[in-house]
């Protein structure tokens, strides 16, 4: 019998769409703006927020590229699924600079088909079919206050659920 491998207790409960919703957000970000995943989210059932830290704000087409993309991945069914693996060979796939001190050896990794691996121990769906349409609902910007430092842009985005 396979044993469960330990890994660091969650105190959150998800909405699971929500939440994978958010992983294909982030890995769109990363490969439209080649910047890091969110550095601050608030993921909530009927409306959710990042800050991602970008050079210069997103024009409106940027914006429409952004939630286009997130759509498309959402339509197009991949699997969500886990994996686990210790951190060495996790640093080969994943970003690992937000982990936690305190984060055991070994990682538990979401991976929503082949466009984003992410260590996660959060709620997902099985699907991308299972989530909602993703509308961007507001978005500002603050720029850096020191030259050459990115600015934080604040996205705020729900599903658009029956």
């Amino acid at each position: 019998m396979e044993q469960q491998p330990v890994i660091n207790d969650h105190n959150k409960k998800e909405y699971p769409p929500m939440h994978t919703a958010e992983h294909i957000l982030n890995a769109t970000m990363v490969k439209m703006f080649g910047c890091p995943r969110s550095r601050n989210a608030h993921i909530e059932r009927k409306k959710s927020k990042c800050d991602y830290e970008l050079a210069a704000e997103p024009t409106a087409e940027q914006i429409a590229a952004i939630e286009g993309k997130v759509n498309e991945v959402i339509g197009m069914n991949l699997p969500v699924t886990v994996e686990y693996m210790p951190q060495a060979q996790a640093a080969e796939i994943v970003d690992l600079s937000k982990l936690p001190q305190n984060a055991t050896d070994t990682l538990r990794i979401v991976r929503v088909g082949d466009y984003d691996a992410c260590a996660c121990a959060g709620d997902h769906v099985q699907n991308t079919s299972e989530i909602a349409p993703f509308k961007i609902i507001s978005a500002d910007f603050t720029p850096a206050a020191e030259q050459g430092q990115p600015g934080r842009w604040r996205m705020r985005f729900k599903l658009l659920e029956g």
